[in-house]
């Protein structure tokens, strides 16, 4: 085991809630009058930004995002892959779930709920965009927060951090071939050389920025780094919120019209993360995995990379979509939701073997 790559787990896994983070859900609601709001007031400004395009990429929100994803792939080492041999059977549980479960029962979710079970009481021009704002959510592992939620659990640094370092890896791969099949396969066509301009631009580009940054920092030091991390660790969640802002200014015609659509569309992400949250932690029980690997596999397989969702749907439908908003409600429930998924795993400890001493 590296004895650097251990010390980084710890580390990244050992970071507590900041306050934007524990009240995520607050912040968003705020974000939600705000840009409501804002956008009433000031349609003109709301409409200039939107202009602001380069090859289909709004700029102003190209940004934010980078600066949202950004210095969370700095926390990733991916020197840590190499670990991936000592939980092999945890590993495997979550790999299943994100990559084989997790989207495919969000796109069936999908269909179910927004295409005929709630059709009649949504915008019908805007069904298919939903259940693509739904697949962009499923369709990528969570990066950061998984990291918090692994500490709140108990849950194995090394691991933790082995697990998000093979998502990522697998991300800059898998993510347009499994958007574009799912989007496929639910009738909603989407341009190739849209998705993969997402994927350059909000996977590959940032995981490669991120990782000379990692190294330019580690470079003078462990305390460099760690200072570092505390100053860059709000950009994120600020970016975030101004993204949010401008989104609810563009959308909140359509909220002000039908402000049921939100609750709608949270139904299908609820279940997708209990389900999937449920059906990992049950199979690391069944294989015999100690609770500090099952209660982060649980976790990894059931949250979301809403950053990545949120910009791909902007990149691939625009502002005024109702992917866009899809994957905002995903930011809203994301927060309360883990948090009782995390309760549930603390609790149920007493399931699984002690881990060794």
């Amino acid at each position: 085991m590296s004895a650097q790559c251990e010390v980084n787990a710890k580390q990244a896994a050992g970071a507590p809630m900041s306050v934007f983070e524990r009240y995520l859900t607050v912040w968003v609601f705020l974000c939600i009058v705000t840009g409501i709001a804002l956008g009433q007031l000031l349609p003109g400004l709301f409409q200039a930004i939107g202009r602001m395009e380069l090859a289909q990429v709004n700029l102003p929100v190209g940004l934010l995002i980078w600066v949202m994803i950004i210095p969370m792939l700095v926390k990733v080492d991916f020197r840590a892959l190499h670990e991936v041999r000592l939980h092999v059977k945890g590993i495997g549980v979550t790999l299943f779930v994100n990559w084989l479960v997790k989207p495919f029962s969000m796109a069936l979710l999908g269909w179910f709920f927004i295409r005929h079970l709630f059709a009649p009481l949504l915008p019908a021009e805007q069904i298919d965009s939903y259940i693509a704002g739904l697949i962009l959510l499923a369709a990528a592992p969570c990066t950061a927060m998984v990291f918090v939620w692994s500490r709140l659990t108990g849950g194995n640094p090394l691991f933790t951090l082995t697990q998000v370092a093979l998502n990522d890896s697998i991300m800059v791969f898998a993510f347009a071939p499994l958007v574009a099949l799912l989007l496929g396969l639910s009738a909603i066509i989407v341009p190739w050389d849209t998705l993969l301009t997402s994927v350059v631009l909000y996977i590959v580009v940032p995981v490669i920025i991120a990782q000379l940054w990692r190294r330019a920092l580690l470079a003078r030091g462990q305390a460099a780094f760690d200072a570092a991390m505390a100053r860059i660790g709000p950009w994120s969640i600020a970016a975030l919120l101004a993204t949010l802002v401008l989104l609810f200014a563009f959308q909140g015609e359509a909220i002000l019209r039908q402000p049921l659509i939100i609750a709608l569309l949270a139904v299908p992400i609820l279940i997708q993360v209990f389900f999937n949250s449920a059906l990992a932690y049950w199979l690391n029980l069944v294989l015999g995995e100690k609770h500090e690997i099952a209660g982060p596999s649980a976790l990894i397989g059931a949250s979301n990379f809403f950053e990545l969702a949120v910009a791909a749907a902007i990149s691939l439908f625009g502002f005024h979509s109702g992917a866009a908003l899809a994957t905002v409600v995903g930011v809203l429930v994301e927060v309360p939701v883990m948090l009782a998924v995390v309760a549930v795993v603390n609790r149920t400890g007493h399931w699984f073997k002690p881990a060794p001493r």
